[in-house]
């Protein structure tokens, strides 16, 4: 058996999260705990994902604690603050913002 992974997606309220949450589950790739992660303003939203309700946090520099992959999907100010705080916490980070493209 491989290993399951605790996954952060941040944006996970906007259309790409969506996005990223519905592949993720598609694919049926290992995750053991999803972390919704998002402004202020979307903290305490239900989010759905594999039939089960996940509770959208806030996005700090402390999310990522005890997360070994955070896909990215909020915007180049957004990676360029949060994505070193993940990496720096141990994460495997994928952005899909314009924040390091060149």
């Amino acid at each position: 058996m491989g290993k399951d992974y605790r996954v952060a997606v941040v944006g996970a309220t906007g259309a790409v999260g969506r996005a990223m949450r519905s592949i993720l589950a598609e694919r049926a790739f290992p995750v053991k705990k999803l972390v919704a992660l998002a402004t202020a303003k979307s903290a305490g939203m239900e989010l759905e994902y594999q039939g089960q309700k996940v509770v959208c946090e806030e996005l700090t520099e402390n999310s990522f604690k005890d997360v070994d992959l955070a896909l990215f999907s909020a915007g180049g100010g957004t990676s360029l603050k949060f994505a070193p705080a993940a990496r720096d916490a141990g994460c495997v980070v994928v952005d899909n913002s314009s924040a390091w493209r060149m």
